[in-house]
């Protein structure tokens, strides 16, 4: 089983998670940002991952530095996970509907960090999560997962709709890009034998 641990301490957040690439969808999360840990139960259960995630961070000054480093421990978690990525299939994308709302994301965990990201989103809050913190949150995923990730919702009207409709998305890019292929088992997914 692919597992890890992360403890990550700042003077602006402390955070510790667990993660389980072969998981059952369990989890325990809390940010102190309710809607952000909605999108990271749902991200988890759609992934098929066993999360557990606990932050605490001065949100008594801004969301930012908890969002951001949320994405940072994310990120550091499914690297260690991955371990040297020998047999996984490196990429993978979804096209997800939730009701009125298209998005589609795409993962390339090939050590190279980038990130497109558009989401549509017209409001300052969804719930109580400023959305202008959703790229640095993704930003700091692909960073520490050493990926690009492209995300692009194409229609909707509910703004809770579009972030949710990449959450999902993306949950089960990242499920089909972290899974292994068994006849690659031994080689990494590269013609240049590194990632």
């Amino acid at each position: 089983m692919r597992t890890a641990k992360i403890e990550r301490i700042t003077k602006e957040t402390q955070i510790r998670g667990s993660l389980k690439i072969e998981g059952k969808g369990k989890y325990a999360i809390s940010t102190g940002v309710r809607f952000l840990d909605h999108m990271l139960e749902l991200f988890t259960r759609h992934g098929g991952f066993d999360l557990n995630l606990e932050a605490t961070g001065d949100l008594d000054v801004d969301q930012h530095h908890t969002v951001e480093d949320v994405g940072i421990v994310l990120g550091q978690l499914f690297s260690q996970a991955l371990g040297d990525r020998k047999g996984i299939n490196r990429a993978g994308y979804f096209v997800q509907t939730m009701d009125e709302t298209l998005a589609v994301t795409a993962v390339d965990l090939g050590g190279r960090p980038a990130l497109v990201y558009k989401d549509l989103v017209k409001v300052v809050h969804v719930g109580d999560l400023q959305t202008e913190l959703l790229p640095d949150f993704f930003d700091g995923f692909v960073t520490h997962v050493k990926g690009n990730l492209h995300v692009k919702v194409l229609y909707g009207r509910s703004n809770h709709h579009k972030i949710e409709a990449i959450f999902k998305c993306w949950a089960r890019s990242m499920k089909y890009a972290c899974s292994k292929d068994v006849r690659m088992k031994d080689q990494l997914p590269s013609t240049k034998e590194l990632l």
